[in-house]
């Protein structure tokens, strides 16, 4: 992150997730097509984390599709000692929440409809508008 005097809402709004819910470490916003936005980020290579996560996701949607599953809410990972959750956020963009093995799942679905709906306010609010 870097050292500005005005912090990058997108990030302030990662690290408010990361403060309220117990066991994550890291967040990296991405576009729909891997390419790093923002992140709230130590342990891992932000630009690494939004590329791979992008195609998982991708690769979610179409097995969820496949599988005619409805549309996809999120993909968790779950390895050992590490949890890796994706979840799509509005229609250009996707939120990756990293945490440890005591990562309170409940709690992070409980805060991450809020957590997305202020992402999605704030990247809407950066597109221009179209007028063709």
């Amino acid at each position: 992150m870097s050292g500005t005097a005005h912090p990058d809402p997108l990030v302030e709004i990662m690290t408010a997730l990361r403060e309220r819910v117990m066991g994550v470490h890291d967040i990296v916003l991405s576009t729909g097509d891997g390419l790093l936005v923002a992140a709230d980020a130590a342990t891992v290579h932000p630009e690494s984390v939004a590329a791979l996560s992008a195609a998982t996701l991708s690769l979610g949607q179409r097995l969820a599709h496949e599988a005619d599953g409805g549309a996809l809410r999120d993909v968790t990972t779950r390895c050992a000692g590490r949890h890796v959750l994706i979840q799509a956020v509005g229609e250009r963009a996707l939120l990756t929440v990293l945490g440890d093995e005591g990562l309170d799942l409940g709690m992070l679905h409980l805060h991450l409809p809020a957590t997305v709906d202020d992402l999605v306010r704030i990247l809407d609010h950066d597109v221009p508008s179209k007028t063709a």
